[in-house]
């Protein structure tokens, strides 16, 4: 068994409230994009209504465009927040990363804030979870907007269409284990 199926798995297992699926994405000329739009939303079934991402495009970093930040020098990386459950962190996460817990729960929400009431708010902030598909993750919604509201200008998604194991691990990038 493949490391990432080992990983999708017991992140499945652990989180529980999820189906792993895949999401395709596409721009306007039918090219790989790298990001999802607002509208619609990608990877909901076409025969029911959707409502669009509360995230916008512009706010989407893709893996590939972060792992080559994360190649800069160390003043310019961004602050890189982890907003899911304990277990997928402690498996494989971004290098530099801190975790602070599934921003579904509201006390880790609340966290959230404090970690970064005295953050500059020009300072580049990128969230992921990384748990589940794009689609169904509890966590980067409330996280985005808990941090949008702070008035963040640099304020990054990252977007993981299928998971963590998928779309960062499997691809080669920066991977860090444990707590």
């Amino acid at each position: 068994m493949t490391r990432s199926l080992t990983l999708r798995r017991t992140v499945a297992a652990s989180a529980g409230l999820f189906v792993f699926g895949f999401v395709l994405f596409a721009d306007a000329g039918g090219r790989s994009a790298g990001v999802v739009h607002a509208d619609p939303v990608v990877g909901h079934p076409p025969d029911k209504p959707a409502t669009p991402s509360p995230i916008p495009a512009a706010a989407l970093i893709n893996p590939q465009d972060l792992a080559k930040a994360l190649s800069s020098l160390p003043s310019e990386r961004p602050l890189l927040i982890y907003v899911g459950f304990r277990l997928p962190y402690t498996q494989a996460h971004i290098p530099d990363s801190e975790n602070l817990g599934p921003t579904s729960n509201q006390a880790a929400l609340q966290q959230l804030v404090k970690r970064i009431s005295g953050v500059a708010r020009d300072r580049v902030i990128v969230i992921y979870c990384g748990c589940c598909p794009w689609s169904h993750c509890p966590n980067v919604r409330p996280a985005y907007e808990a941090l949008h509201n702070q008035g963040f200008k640099k304020l990054k998604v990252l977007f993981i269409a299928d998971n963590l194991g998928t779309d960062w691990v499997d691809k080669g990038y920066p991977t860090a284990k444990g707590e």
